[in-house]
């Protein structure tokens, strides 16, 4: 797809019995049956032109995405990749917007002050994603730049927060660069920098956080417009819709405030949020999740955008990997969670990406909700809530994929930039894409981290072309 200018960031043997224990790999399906053959065949040999001499079925496939032995080097090396661009390009600086002089003086920068320009803004929802990325990568290598990455931004933010915290009493902050942070009007502004906050303040970043937390969830739980039902949702672009990226900008924020102060209310909350959306927006013949619901509106037009569905399975993932067992919410969102993730392996791609509409393939293949599928799955498989022998090779498979779009620059290649609800199918097909669209550096960073993760605890082979994780 044509890509457009930068832009700024914004809102998937040779018995039967093999070929069998393939079917919940659909993206793998055609290379198994490729070679469930007759007996006979392995008399034939390639015709002339070819090598002759080489039995047909032992000819391999021209794969247009790598099919073969990944190790966790080779996986490290593309987060490094990711990693260099980003510290280069994401500096946590004060500048004068007047005269591009960094300023030092944290507390009284001055009415001037702005963040000082980069690829990618410091304070975003998809920054939020990056920051968690960031401590993952930096757990699942031990390399400590990912680390620092996230906790030398989150300490820069805070530092600053002083400052206009006391701004606030006399002056709008519609000009402070802080603005989203201190005064959130929307969902987007608080979920993911909360929680990517509280995952920094347990691995032990130490920066003053938890007033901004404190700030994000009291919108979160008492600002942000809800149904009578107390389902999260917005007045546009029409009123009382719900958006399915709404779970990931409110769930895991209040999942890991649970985690972080042990009131069950914040779990309560978010488990109440996955199961009312799911009620409303999940497609259980396809398995897929609608993108937006209309309060009112009957029939509403159902279109899967594979990044919407890439939050909703985030997020359960991230949800469950704090709610406690007990909770009586566990079993249902667990549930809910496998059924997803069943639906969307029915569609991935050869190639191993999903489509902008997961369902179209005659959409384009996309690399953030790729990326995002590939982290939920791998994760929720290395958590044990997903067969490994199931899921396994269609996720690394996915993640092979994904690694052929971080170009040498570590820059991420094939993303859809923001995306509101449409109502037509032209809306979702033409989107632009843009190297510069913010969304998949974080859920790169995820990916990468817990694949590296899923090698190092597990041994898989390729047998007969087919990648297999067999049980230890």
């Amino acid at each position: 797809m044509k890509t457009t200018g930068k832009q700024p960031a914004q809102t998937d043997s040779h018995n039967i019995a093999q070929c069998l224990c393939l079917v919940a790999r659909p993206a793998l399906v055609a290379v198994a049956l490729s070679f469930c053959i007759s007996p006979y065949a392995g008399a034939q040999t390639a015709p002339q032109g070819t090598d002759s001499t080489t039995p047909l079925h032992l000819l391999q496939p021209d794969y247009p995405t790598p099919y073969g032995k990944t190790t966790v080097d080779d996986i490290t090396k593309v987060l490094q990749r990711v990693y260099t661009y980003l510290e280069a390009t994401t500096p946590p600086e004060l500048v004068d917007k007047q005269t591009g002089q960094e300023i030092k003086n944290y507390k009284n920068p001055g009415d001037n002050a702005i963040l000082k320009p980069g690829d990618y803004r410091l304070i975003s929802y998809e920054w939020g994603v990056t920051y968690a990325g960031m401590l993952s990568a930096g757990e699942a290598t031990g390399d400590s730049r990912f680390t620092e990455y996230t906790a030398r931004r989150l300490k820069f933010i805070a530092s600053l927060a002083p400052y206009y915290w006391a701004r606030m009493k006399v002056k709008a902050l519609a000009e402070s660069p802080l603005r989203s942070v201190l005064e959130p009007h929307a969902l987007d502004d608080a979920g993911a920098m909360c929680a990517a906050m509280i995952k920094a303040e347990r691995a032990g970043v130490k920066a003053n956080l938890e007033p901004l937390i404190n700030n994000y969830i009291d919108y979160i739980s008492n600002k942000q417009l809800r149904l009578s039902g107390g389902t999260l949702a917005r007045n546009r672009p029409l009123p009382n819709t719900l958006w399915l990226d709404d779970l990931f900008m409110s769930v895991p924020a209040l999942a890991q405030m649970g985690k972080l102060t042990g009131e069950r209310r914040y779990y309560d909350d978010a488990v109440k949020q996955v199961l009312q959306f799911s009620e409303r927006m999940f497609n259980k013949e396809k398995g897929l999740y609608m993108h937006g619901w209309v309060q009112g509106m009957e029939p509403h037009p159902q279109f899967h955008w594979a990044r919407a569905n890439g939050w909703a399975v985030m997020t359960m993932v991230e949800l469950l990997d704090v709610l406690p067992k007990d909770h009586p919410g566990y079993n249902k969102v667990m549930t809910q969670l496998q059924a997803h993730v069943k639906g969307l392996a029915a569609y991935q791609s050869g190639e191993g990406f999903w489509h902008q509409l997961v369902d179209r393939n005659d959409t384009y293949l996309e690399t953030s909700a790729t990326a995002i599928y590939t982290y939920a799955i791998t994760r929720a498989i290395n958590r044990g809530w997903l067969d490994k022998q199931a899921y396994g090779p269609m996720a690394l498979l996915a993640w092979n994929a994904v690694a052929t779009k971080v170009n040498d620059k570590g820059q991420v290649e094939g993303t859809c930039v923001g995306t509101g609800m449409g109502f037509d199918p032209a809306f979702y097909f033409y989107r632009p894409v843009n190297v510069y669209a913010a969304h998949s550096y974080g859920p790169v960073l995820l990916a990468g981290a817990e694949m590296i993760n899923l090698l190092k605890g597990n041994k898989y082979k390729i047998n007969d072309s087919s990648v297999q994780f067999p049980s230890r």
